[in-house]
């Protein structure tokens, strides 16, 4: 495939110049990211055989129980606090003045995930967000090499998190854009790493003049690679043969890069009268550590004057995976909302099959003001 990017840039330049219409400058913008985008896939396509070897992997544990309900699938209209995660432009989207939204999910293996994040609106500036993530793996018990049982009773808890700071914006009444700066922190005992990551994202609404035709393209986890240091990488060497007393050494801990994805959606939104909405998702996933993914999703909504009653599903597949590396089966969920006095309430719970481990459920409760 052929790109020139000289053509792309003189266009964006000419575009902010004021040569083409004000209604097409983002369309072209957009265009121009879309196509760098599909670049950047025909890339990485090549890379997707190190699966298992990447930093930070909490970085792909999903938020929110209303997209994972969706199976991942909805990031052409995702829309809130809770696209910081999914798609960061659907910030520039937020309903309400302010928007705030807690999630607690049981993952695989034991562990929980509690996410957190708020959002507000600052006039012509756009939507500022803040988000936290945190994963719970509770104690732990601490092996060495003189207690390989543990049974010394000494315990550890892992601390993973990331902090995210938020930012998005509606460009146009059809075109939002935004990004997330993600710092990354991960605490195993006596070693630790940081690292910061990038998303960036982009949607498109009414496609093409049509009315509920959505697009959705994001870039996520782009950063340097992650490393952990600490004091638990020294270790005393005892010298067997001659005089040398023992001696303190160091191991060099591996770099590992982050689990950058490349992901494009698109979704169909209908309105039925002014009491019931229905629509269809549908997403493709490039991991530059994994194999592609396929995610598929449908929403039908109700509204009875003050009340919101949604019913979700979902699935998403991996053509190229082994039988034993689909673990994840699909994904089910309900929502409630209610518009109360100054604040609208919605609760959305999901649930996910997984192979091997307990399925996954997560509820979210979310806040508009």
């Amino acid at each position: 495939m052929y790109f020139d990017v000289t053509q792309c840039a003189l266009m964006v330049y000419q575009i902010y110049k004021g040569d083409y219409a004000m209604k097409y400058r983002v369309f072209y913008i957009t265009l121009c990211f879309c196509v760098a985008l599909v670049l950047m896939i025909n890339t990485v396509e090549a890379q997707n055989q190190r699966s298992g070897s990447s930093a930070a992997p909490e970085l792909l544990i999903p938020v929110g129980a209303r997209d994972l309900a969706l199976g991942g699938s909805s990031l052409a209209n995702s829309s809130g606090v809770e696209s910081i995660h999914w798609n960061p432009a659907g910030l520039g989207r937020i309903s309400y003045d302010a928007e705030g939204m807690f999630s607690s999910m049981s993952y695989i293996a034991d562990i929980g995930v509690s996410y957190g994040a708020v959002a507000s609106k600052f006039g012509n500036f756009g939507v500022v967000g803040l988000s936290v993530k945190s994963l719970s793996f509770g104690d732990i018990p601490l092996t060495t090499d003189a207690d390989p049982d543990g049974d010394g009773g000494r315990f550890f808890s892992p601390t993973y998190f990331v902090l995210g700071f938020s930012y998005g914006r509606l460009l146009t009444d059809a075109i939002s854009a935004g990004g997330t700066f993600k710092v990354i922190s991960e605490s195993i005992d006596r070693v630790s790493a940081t690292g910061i990551a990038i998303d960036v994202g982009v949607q498109y609404h009414r496609i093409a003049g049509v009315d509920g035709l959505q697009l959705g393209v994001a870039v996520k986890n782009i950063g340097p690679q992650m490393k952990f240091d600490g004091s638990g990488l020294y270790h005393v060497a005892t010298v067997i043969d001659g005089r040398r007393p023992e001696q303190n050494f160091k191991s060099d801990a591996a770099s590992f890069e982050l689990p950058s994805l490349v992901e494009i959606g698109f979704s169909y939104t209908k309105k039925v009268e002014n009491n019931m909405m229905w629509s269809l998702n549908s997403s493709f996933t490039n991991n530059n550590l994994y194999l592609d993914e396929y995610r598929l999703g449908g929403e039908v909504g109700y509204f009875f004057k003050d009340v919101q009653l949604f019913g979700r599903g979902g699935y998403a597949f991996l053509p190229q995976a082994d039988d034993d590396a689909q673990i994840y089966g699909v994904t089910l969920g309900v929502g409630v909302g209610y518009k109360a006095e100054g604040v609208n309430i919605t609760v959305d719970y999901a649930y996910r099959q997984v192979d091997f481990f307990d399925s996954n459920n997560i509820i979210s409760l979310k806040l508009g003001f």
